[in-house]
Order: C-alpha cells, then sequence, then structure tokens
C-alpha cells in the first residue's frame, strides 16, 4: 500500500515537472488539462504496461481459472471493500446506501462463505462502489486539473487524494497478518487482473473508435466520475437567464 501512494506521488511529480518545463497550450488550459503532454506521454508508458505485462497475464488468468472462478474473485474483493464503502456511504449522508453496504457484508460474509458468493444480491440488496474522492466532491471539493497517473490511469488530485485517504481508512489493512505485504500484494494483483479483464473490450473499442483516444478517455472519465458522484442520480437542472 506504501508503494501505491508513491506512485500517486511519483505521478503527481511527473506532471508537475512536465508542465514546468512546457507551458499548457489553450485548448489544454480550456480542457481544464494543463498537463496535457506530460499525460499524453505516461498515457504511452501505461499502454506499454498494459501490452507487454498486464493483457499478457489476464489472458492466463482466463486460460487457469475458469468463469465461475473468476467471478467468486470478484465477488470476494467486492466484499472486502464494503467496509470502505460503508465508510464513505455514511461520509455522504447516504444512510440507505450505507446500511445496504453494510447488509452486504454481513450476508456475504457468512452465508457467502468470505464474499465468494454473493446471496445478498439474490436477496435483493444491490451492491454500489464508493470512494473518498466522491467523498470530497460531495464536500465541496473541486477536481482540480486532469492527471494521467503512471500504472493507475485516469485521475485527478482530488481522487488521487482520495485513492490514499481510502487507503488508511481501510479496515482490512489494520488486521495483523505477518505476511500483510504479501496479501497487499496479491489483494492489488488480482484486483488489476479482475479490473482489466471486465474491461478490456470496452477499452479496445474506444481506441479503436476514436480519433484522439485522449480526449475520448478524458470525457469518459470525467462523465463517469460525474455520474458515480451523482450516484446515477439526473444532474440538477441549471436556472437559465430570464429574458
Amino acid at each position: 500500500m506504501r508503494a501505491l501512494k508513491a506512485l500517486i506521488l511519483g505521478g503527481c511529480s511527473l506532471l508537475l515537472a512536465g508542465c514546468a518545463a512546457t507551458p499548457p497550450s489553450p485548448e489544454a488550459l480550456a480542457a481544464n488539462d494543463p498537463y496535457e503532454q506530460t499525460n499524453r506521454q505516461t498515457l504511452i508508458l501505461n499502454g506499454k504496461i498494459d501490452r507487454y505485462i498486464v493483457v499478457p497475464t489476464v489472458g492466463v488468468y482466463f486460460f487457469l481459472v475458469p468463469d465461475g472462478g473468476r467471478r467468486g474473485v470478484h465477488n470476494f474483493l467486492g466484499n472486502l471493500s464494503l467496509p470502505t464503502i460503508f465508510v464513505n456511504d455514511l461520509l455522504q449522508g447516504e444512510v440507505t446506501r450505507g446500511s445496504q453496504s453494510a447488509a452486504r457484508f454481513l450476508i456475504n460474509s457468512t452465508l457467502g462463505l468470505a464474499g465468494f458468493f454473493d446471496p445478498a444480491q439474490k436477496m435483493g440488496i444491490p451492491g454500489h462502489g464508493e470512494d473518498f474522492g466522491q467523498t470530497l466532491a460531495v464536500w465541496g471539493a473541486g477536481e482540480g486539473p486532469y492527471l494521467i497517473l503512471p500504472f493507475l490511469g485516469p485521475s485527478n488530485p482530488r481522487d488521487a487524494a482520495g485513492l490514499a485517504i481510502d487507503t488508511v481508512i481501510d479496515p482490512t489493512n489494520f488486521i495483523p497478518l505477518k505476511q500483510h505485504l504479501w496479501w497487499s500484494a496479491g489483494r492489488e494483483y488480482f484486483t488489476v487482473l479482475d479490473l482489466r479483464a471486465a474491461t478490456y473490450q470496452t477499452i479496445q473499442g474506444i481506441q479503436r473508435s476514436s480519433v484522439d483516444y485522449y480526449g475520448s478517455l478524458r470525457s469518459l472519465y470525467r462523465q463517469l466520475r460525474d455520474n458515480e458522484i451523482r450516484n446515477g442520480r439526473p444532474a440538477a437542472a441549471q436556472d437559465l437567464p430570464d429574458f
């Protein structure tokens, strides 16, 4: 987990250095992306890591682990994240969603055999995601400039800070384990595998259909985060000027 924080800080430092070396274009400033040049370079780096390391590993994962096993891993990882989701639900004043997170954790941790199965879903208790970046947005914090972080991809200062805080408040990190480093590394490794396996075809489709993959990725990320912050609710209508 300390390595994850180091990557975030290192990525931000790299972007700031790039911005200091090259003044941003008017188009980049208009898109709230003053670090565009360095962001594009980082996206190329992430693409190489993805092509030569992540994608081949995902292929091996698909070959060795059947669909049911991958679904169990996905459920298990989701169950591990529920305590952090619950905390963020409450911090945002989402009591109903918080009760759903608590119920899902209790049911899936017991009846679901440590979370490898999802009986809560069959009981009509849906799952949802939540993180401290969203909590900061609900509290009124601005997102800041667009960032592409090494290894982690699209982000912004608010979401990067939220990721670090989620790591701190995650109660599973306080469980005393002799091999806690290997546990954390394994969890992050399978989280990446699970996420990449679920999004591979979507990302490939965006790359093939986009004239500018970078610009499309930036737009889609901001739309996705805005929808997540609103928890899928319709955006508030803006007041129109009187004529």
